[in-house]
């Protein structure tokens, strides 16, 4: 199946402008305005179609970029009275005080492997380099190699159950339950100036595999930025930065096999099967057996994670699994797209295969929607949404 017009079409209605910049929505009516990691995905997506937008997506994205190096999850470009999503405050106006999983390094590079384009590369590292540093100085207090999530939204998986135990949460929550403890959480992190080493220590405080996986990811890649532009001091910083991290996922995330979530001084370990353990496979840190192991035990098992549809955001085994209810269960495009990638890095060919053409199959049956019920492919919340053009670069 190819959806290359029907993508393109897609990507030119959720155009937007503002002054200079040209940004991309994830779905008109939902998601009016710019996220961060939603951008990388659509600068891997234009990649395909326009190298030019491509680039002007990354640029309106770093265009926000807060002194101290952060990069925020949300940009308000348009003031939109009808959005709900203007209605929270995030102690800053036009953009959000959060940031989300650091992609854009990977973005960044897809485009230039395209292209070669090395004026586009010398003119975003400074924008990358002071975004993976301020990752690294500010997120890991405790020097202990692993990046800490001040709120689940940084996640960009607002809802899983990964987080229920950390807010206090039981796994049968309604969302509204979950929203009014995370409105309080970004209320609580106001109030104390967003002083990260206080925060994460007394709100909430989480070393979420799947960011620190893409962050063992985009750490390599922008080493072979840094390289290729001939900085090869940055270079050896970064990537032996990623080793850390992965070292310390290792010695503090791993049991059984399994890389858990970990949470409080101690590094609790948040035992709740979520998609999230196929993660490490996007950053290859798992050796050979250890890979196969994860897949053979977990991922290709029909009471687990190999539904009609996969890929299930939550193992069908948990209690707190939902079809239908955001990050509790639905597929959705960019955990498909990770899996995929992972299982390809190990040669699991056959594996992968399935879920990009499950991806295709759930498009087929139920357009561009935000996220499918993985028993039935039938699709959930916002329409128009982006993220099914990632099957794209199911390649």
């Amino acid at each position: 199946m190819d959806f290359s017009t029907e993508i393109k079409d897609l990507f030119l209605k959720n155009r937007r402008y503002k002054g200079k910049f040209q940004y991309t929505v994830p779905s008109p009516s939902a998601y009016p305005y710019q996220w961060l990691w939603d951008s990388c995905f659509h600068a891997i997506v234009l990649s395909y179609f326009n190298l030019t937008d491509a680039k002007k997506e990354i640029l309106s994205l770093v265009s926000n970029q807060f002194e101290d190096g952060m990069i925020p999850h949300i940009i308000y470009w348009r003031n939109l009275t009808h959005s709900k999503f203007l209605k929270i405050n995030w102690g800053k106006k036009g953009t959000s005080t959060i940031t989300q999983p650091p992609m854009i390094a990977y973005a960044v590079w897809q485009i230039f492997e395209k292209d070669g384009d090395k004026d586009f590369l010398e003119g975003v590292y400074f924008h990358l380099y002071n975004y993976y540093l301020y990752l690294l100085k500010k997120r890991d207090p405790n020097m202990d190699h692993l990046l800490g999530i001040i709120n689940p939204d940084e996640s960009g998986e607002d809802n899983s159950p990964r987080f229920d135990e950390p807010l206090g949460l039981s796994p049968n929550q309604t969302l509204e339950e979950n929203i009014k403890r995370r409105l309080q959480l970004v209320k609580q992190n106001i109030e104390c100036n967003f002083d990260l080493s206080f925060c994460m220590k007394n709100f909430f405080w989480v070393k979420d595999v799947p960011f620190n996986s893409i962050m063992i990811e985009n750490l390599d890649i922008l080493a072979k930025i840094a390289k290729k532009l001939n900085h090869p001091t940055d270079a050896s910083f970064f990537k032996n930065e990623a080793d850390k991290i992965s070292w310390a996922m290792r010695r503090l995330m791993l049991e059984d096999g399994i890389f858990w979530s970990i949470y409080g001084d101690d590094n609790k370990k948040i035992k709740v099967k979520t998609w999230s353990i196929f993660s490490p496979l996007f950053a290859k840190i798992l050796t050979p057996k250890e890979a196969s192991k994860l897949v053979q035990n977990n991922l290709c098992v029909d009471v687990k994670f190999w539904a009609k549809y996969p890929l299930p955001t939550v193992s069908l085994e948990e209690s707190s699994f939902d079809p239908n209810d955001f990050w509790r269960g639905p597929a959705w495009m960019a955990s498909n797209w990770f899996v995929y990638k992972g299982l390809r890095n190990y040669g699991f060919d056959k594996e992968a295969e399935k879920i990009k053409k499950s991806s295709q199959n759930m498009l087929q049956i139920s357009g561009f929607r935000e996220r499918f019920n993985p028993l039935n492919g039938e699709g959930l919340g916002a329409k128009n949404f982006t993220w099914g053009g990632l099957v794209l670069d199911m390649v």
